[in-house]
């Protein structure tokens, strides 16, 4: 059982557990969902002074504070008990392309010439995981929620900003990853 646990899963067995969200919790009676709202529910949890934005009923969105410990327990098992003991397999025209921008480590999901410490503080670091960082929070909070809770939920609600703000996501992303993000690689330290 562990053996199958530890290889990838195909899109559509992924797929079809996402899936099954939607009808679960529009069952249980919850119509939001979405790792961004539960910086909301936090802030009123622990600063229910005066501010009108953070006074309502948080407590009747306390499971989300139990699905969110349960992305970081299901990670930590997955990252120490269910990794796969093969080499991250690249496609050899992103290698070669990777190649060209200084980064040769594929050992881990994450490359060490991106994601270290020491790299933190280099300018391409700072513009990918402090820049980019604040710009997926701010994104998040202008439209009113993150890619999961507007792709998942508000989709399957169909409503119409839902729609919009995944447009924007994808359309965002295709830019990032074509024009924006191979400009940020070519900086060196």
């Amino acid at each position: 059982m562990l053996h199958i646990l530890q290889q990838p899963w195909p899109w559509y067995v992924a797929g079809a557990l996402i899936g099954l969200i939607v009808p679960a919790l529009l069952l249980l009676g919850n119509k939001h969902f979405g790792i961004s709202a539960n910086l909301r529910h936090a802030c009123a949890a622990c600063f229910p002074a005066g501010i009108k934005f953070f006074q309502y009923d948080w407590k009747k969105e306390i499971w989300n504070f139990f699905f969110v410990g349960g992305i970081f327990l299901g990670a930590m098992i997955a990252s120490q008990l269910l990794k796969n003991p093969h080499p991250v397999a690249v496609n050899p025209a992103l290698v070669k392309e990777l190649a060209g921008y200084g980064i040769t480590d594929h050992n881990s999901l994450l490359p060490k010439e991106l994601f270290s410490w020491e790299n933190l503080f280099t300018i391409r670091g700072l513009i990918l995981l402090v820049g980019g960082g604040f710009l997926v929070g701010f994104g998040t909070r202008y439209a009113g929620g993150c890619t999961s809770g507007h792709a998942i939920m508000g989709l399957s609600n169909l409503q119409w900003p839902s729609l919009v703000a995944t447009a924007m996501f994808m359309a965002g992303g295709f830019i990032m990853a074509n024009l924006v993000l191979p400009f940020i690689l070519q900086l060196h330290n």
